[in-house]
């Protein structure tokens, strides 16, 4: 329930443990909460908490009786009259691929695990004993009997819920015992919701799913369909009614209304110009890119840097992108849809051509890589490596995951964790982050000044980011330089004295990292 600021990609931080800084710095500067209304409601709400509202209220239940509440406010919203708590999560058990990359490495409880069992916990909850209803995208996290039973939920909803929440909901209402799990029902594009209220940052969905079949990704298992403009343009009125810009989201947003994996120029280009030139909009922005479908179409990308007014109104426009390895093998084994309409043998060059095109267009790609992919080898790790070497001159930052056991490798491979790295897996994990290190500067001081609202605020993250970039950096040229990457022996001379590894606060990250791994 935060809006970072009102910058969306700011969000990762969620995924940080409890510990790495002092909470009230972590809810003031990173997550603070969005605004709460005096019965405990929000202004602003996450898109998939807004579809299941909206669903709701069509099903036929009264607008007095729902409630999107504030996990902060449950004692203002919950009393004997409360039958059911339905509760959204990412990451229930802080087990996701970008939250386990910083807890193996940091050590400690990621955030959201935390939140999500004080909320359970929270004394209203356990006085008035409403039915618990668990969906999101974590959902999956939560099918153990085990997990469920300690955790006091009473039904898990796993996918799409718009079809199956309002029924369960009823049933909650009507004191009738609840499923343990159930498994969504695809939603027809034309059956999706409106939402009635507004969204963190914005975001309005285009599409859902996605179809290019990686085995590691949940989305990528849902079918693919695209809403209608005039569905779009309806929810970017409801947000703009509450003074927020649009924010297009699909799991690859210049995929919007195509048939299979070429660009359907028209239709992306009509979509964004569209949405730009709607009355009261200033600027709109998006989530998720693929790399295929720029080098498809750069004209595409061109074309919206135009309508948007890029690198004139606004510096650039961020949008996350997935490299996850450099390794055409690995491409071809795991996720061979990915590269479509190209061959998994051309995707170095994909990505490489990728971010050439999107830096030319004032774009700022926000990569993920993953390690530990099923199959990984030295060899396949050092191709990342050297395909990370290539995008060293473009603006973005690249993000190293865990693999987690999830999406279609769910139950047939095994998570990655911290005893299986390498010092290949450091050396690209460290390289990212330098990688990252070399671009903070600029990226801190133009992304303060396109989405923090507030001198002050803007003041207090560039002060805080600049430090730890500096102190980030500084440990970073001394593994680099002193040990060629070799982190546990690095942290051997740091425990006996032969070094000095100061432990400030923006640095503890790499401290604890090195620490855990010497162990």
């Amino acid at each position: 329930m935060s809006e970072y600021h009102g910058g969306l990609f700011l969000g990762f931080s969620a995924c940080v443990p409890k510990g790495l800084i002092p909470d009230r710095l972590y809810f003031s500067l990173l997550c603070p909460s969005i605004s709460v209304n005096r019965d405990g409601s929000v202004k602003f709400a996450p898109c998939g908490i807004r579809k299941i509202e909206a669903a709701l209220l069509n099903y036929g239940f009264q607008r007095e009786d729902v409630i999107v509440a504030h996990p902060e406010y449950v004692d203002k919203v919950v009393g004997p009259n409360t039958k059911v708590v339905g509760i959204a999560e990412n990451d229930p058990l802080g087990v996701a691929p970008a939250t386990s990359a910083f807890t193996e490495l940091l050590g400690g409880e990621a955030y959201m695990a935390i939140k999500f069992r004080e909320l359970l916990n929270h004394p209203t909850i356990k006085r008035f004993k409403p039915k618990i209803v668990v969906g999101g995208p974590g959902a999956w996290q939560l099918e153990s009997v085990e997990t469920r039973k300690e955790l006091g939920i009473d039904c898990v909803i796993v996918g799409e819920g718009e079809k199956v929440a309002s029924p369960i909901f009823e049933k909650a209402v009507n004191g009738e015992t609840l499923p343990e799990i159930v498994h969504g029902e695809v939603v027809p594009e034309e059956e999706i919701p409106i939402i009635k209220g507004p969204t963190i940052c914005g975001l309005v969905e285009i599409a859902r799913g996605c179809g290019r079949g990686c085995a590691f990704c949940v989305p990528t298992l849902q079918i693919y369909r695209c809403l209608s403009l005039e569905h779009i343009l309806k929810e970017v009125e409801v947000n703009l009614r509450a003074g927020k810009q649009p924010l297009l989201h699909a799991e690859d947003v210049l995929k919007y209304k195509a048939k299979g994996f070429r660009v359907n120029k028209e239709a992306v280009i009509n979509l964004f110009r569209t949405v730009q030139n709607h009355p009261g909009v200033n600027m709109t922005s998006l989530s998720h890119i693929a790399l295929s479908s720029v080098l498809d179409a750069p004209e595409v990308v061109e074309e919206i840097s135009n309508i948007l007014g890029l690198g004139e109104k606004v510096p650039w426009t961020a949008a996350q992108t997935g490299i996850e390895t450099g390794s055409p093998k690995l491409i071809k084994k795991h996720m061979a849809g990915k590269c479509k309409p190209f061959k998994p043998e051309d995707w170095p060059e994909v990505v490489v051509n990728s971010f050439e095109i999107l830096s030319r267009n004032n774009w700022l790609p926000c990569g993920t890589l993953i390690l530990g992919l099923p199959g990984e080898t030295e060899k396949d790790v050092d191709l990342t490596i050297e395909l990370l070497e290539e995008l060293k001159p473009f603006k973005s930052l690249i993000v190293p995951l865990f693999l987690v056991s999830m999406g279609g490798l769910r139950n047939k491979a095994e998570s990655f964790m911290l005893e299986k790295m390498t010092n290949k897996h450091y050396e690209l994990y460290l390289k990212c982050w330098e990688h990252n290190l070399n671009w903070a500067p600029a990226l801190v001081e133009d992304y303060s000044r396109m989405t923090i609202r507030g001198k002050v605020t803007q003041y207090g993250l560039k002060l805080f980011f600049s430090y730890g970039i500096k102190q980030a950096m500084e440990l970073v040229r001394r593994c680099r330089e002193d040990y060629g990457y070799d982190v546990p022996a690095m942290m051997r001379d740091a425990r006996s004295g032969k070094i000095n590894v100061a432990p400030s606060l923006p640095a503890r990250l790499a401290y604890k990292l090195v620490k855990l791994k010497a162990r």
